[in-house]
């Protein structure tokens, strides 16, 4: 059993004691927490009663949480609107579309159908920054609970949201319905039995697209792994390639990431999601002659956001890793497009959060305006790969070390520390990321060049120095 406590929320398997998974008493004190800070937070001086919007993903223990999570803020005599099966971009804008004072979405997200979690938002449908999530967690392990009288419970009401973020998304300037329509695209959506069979479907349909629905059904029972990986999506690629699909469109159980497969049946790359939807942006956008351009991505994703910002005459900015740090980032310097690489796609012109919705109708209005195959996009993208490695340490202390000594071996690169240590090799395009877990004594390391073995001999030489500098 797991239960993992961050600034961004609890997450944990379900089942075992208090502390072990994520029980019902963790998931009552989280709440109440929840409640606790919001009034501190966000002060109604008239008296007025809060209201909190909560969404669910569909995995099997979802209705669980809900009624607890749902009671809990009645106790608190909070209001609450149950948005139901909503991804979480759906709950993200429907605080803002209910006037509410804050959300929590029930879902963990790509993690495997025993997990759950609670994810918690602001009034802006924001995720709380690092301070505010601290003082939930203080507030939690405290042990002072102090619920409302009988006279101030608080009500439920349940409302559908779908359709208001549908709506939201085809009104976007840069989505080209007309264009999609007169494609005829036929498309196949995984949603990994999850919400995005719920959404997705209902967005193509929208766009006059031909949806092919494969483990569309909101079972909770995920057919394979729910992470949009390459390794778990052969069945979408096989169903690309016998129904002669233009595209595949895979999401993760809560809809915020993204991936895509050609039409060959090859993986688009979840890095390039979010770089072949700032291309278009961009494009546009220079077109109608809006600055500054600038985009945001985290540190461990790919250079080629960077590199079509720049050939835009744009600026580029990174950012720790995080989304709530990337949305602080796109906040700060006000970035027309940003997100991450693991296929999350964050268009502030909508809202601020990784939106698979957002990130699909930009995309086929990218494809149907250029008039190519998904495979040709991709192969007018930067090429790089990406891989991932990691230093297992045995004391937790030599993380610091190995970090500090990496900045001094590498002194005459571009060095970025916001996050660990990111080394930049400008003159080959290599980079390569080290970062400390949360939750485990181990280095993180990512790195890309233009080839595989580039990046995978860059990764290797960072872990054999790692390996001298500890003895």
């Amino acid at each position: 059993m797991t239960l993992i406590k961050s600034i961004s929320g609890i997450r944990g398997t379900i089942g075992g004691r208090p502390g072990e998974g994520l029980s019902p008493i963790d998931i009552v004190k989280f709440t109440y927490a929840y409640c606790a800070k919001l009034r501190e937070r966000r002060p109604h001086p008239d008296g007025a009663r809060y209201k909190v919007v909560v969404g669910k993903d569909a995995r099997l223990s979802g209705e669980m949480v809900e009624q607890l999570v749902c009671g809990t803020l009645v106790a608190c005599g909070v209001d609450v609107v149950k948005a139901g099966f909503a991804s979480t971009p759906t709950t993200e804008m429907a605080v803002v579309f209910a006037g509410a004072d804050g959300g929590i979405i029930l879902t963990a997200s790509h993690n495997p159908k025993q997990w759950n979690a609670l994810k918690l938002l602001n009034e802006r449908g924001e995720f709380l920054n690092a301070a505010e999530g601290q003082a939930i967690l203080d507030c939690a392990e405290s042990g002072e609970f102090d619920f409302a009288p009988v006279e101030e419970l608080g009500r439920i009401t349940e409302h559908d949201f779908t359709e208001e973020h549908l709506d939201a998304v085809l009104a976007l300037e840069d989505v080209d319905a007309d264009a999609i329509r007169a494609a005829g695209f036929k498309v196949v959506v995984d949603a990994v039995n999850s919400v995005g069979g719920l959404i997705m479907p209902r967005l193509l349909e929208r766009l006059g697209v031909e949806c092919i629905r494969l483990n569309c059904e909101p079972t909770g029972d995920f057919a394979h792994n729910p992470e949009p990986l390459p390794a778990n999506l052969k069945e979408l690629s096989e169903t690309v390639i016998r129904e002669r699909a233009d595209l595949g469109v895979s999401v993760d159980p809560d809809v915020d990431r993204l991936a895509l497969i050609c039409e060959d049946g090859e993986p688009f790359v979840e890095e390039n999601t979010l770089v072949a939807v700032a291309d278009y942006l961009l494009e546009r956008a220079a077109e109608r002659g809006v600055k500054p351009l600038r985009t945001v991505s985290n540190l461990s994703s790919s250079r080629g956001l960077r590199d079509v910002t720049e050939r835009h005459g744009g600026e580029y900015f990174a950012a720790a890793v995080g989304e709530v740090n990337v949305t602080t980032k796109m906040h700060e310097v006000g970035a027309l497009i940003g997100g991450e690489g693991n296929g999350g796609v964050i268009y502030p012109a909508i809202h601020y959060g990784r939106d698979a919705m957002v990130g699909v109708a930009l995309f086929l209005s990218s494809l149907a305006r250029k008039r190519v195959t998904v495979s040709a996009l991709k192969a007018s993208l930067p090429q790089y790969a990406i891989v991932k490695n990691r230093i297992d340490l045995s004391d937790p202390a030599l993380i610091d070390r190995i970090l500090k000594a990496m900045k001094e071996h590498y002194a005459a690169e571009k060095i970025n520390d916001i996050d660990g240590v990111k080394i930049d090799f400008e003159a080959t395009r290599r980079w390569v990321h080290l970062r400390r877990s949360n939750t485990e004594p181990i280095i993180r390391i990512y790195a890309e060049a233009p080839t595989v073995s580039e990046a995978e001999a860059l990764a290797a030489e960072v872990k054999a120095l790692s390996q001298k500098i500890i003895g």
